[in-house]
């Protein structure tokens, strides 16, 4: 599935909150600030301060995101995620890190390749998959 240039641009600039589910299924959900798409069907996620989160996906790989302000880009964007504590990825979140005000030291690198999007639109299409 891929993001258009809006659904992109409104991941990169907004906060997002992600949500997973534990083994058992119990529901967490996080904002997150430094989150990129960085292809149109994958989105590279820092993890700074992640405990139950990163947990889940270690168990569960499933995620699901929308940006905080869904009247701007009403949008789910469900998929898979693989966490990477080395190489180009993890490379890369380390960056943002230096470069942020607070200097951040990311602990992974989550890569999320989307594999659904459906609208979260008031109205009669809300909870429909984009096609």
């Amino acid at each position: 599935m891929s993001m258009n240039k809006e659904m992109m641009d409104a991941i990169e600039k907004d906060l997002v909150f992600l949500a997973t589910a534990s083994p058992d299924g119990t529901p967490n959900v996080v904002p997150i600030g430094f989150a990129r798409p960085i292809g149109e069907d994958t989105i590279l996620i820092a993890d700074n301060y992640m405990n139950k989160t990163r947990k889940n996906l270690e168990k569960n790989p499933k995620i699901s995101l929308v940006t905080k302000d869904a009247t701007k880009c009403p949008f789910q964007f469900k998929g898979s995620v693989l966490i990477y504590e080395s190489g180009k990825y993890f490379d890369i979140v380390t960056e943002w890190g230096e470069n942020a005000m607070t200097k951040l030291t990311p602990k992974a690198a989550i890569l999320m390749k989307v594999e659904e999007i459906y609208s979260i639109q008031p109205g009669p299409d809300a909870g429909k998959i984009i096609e």
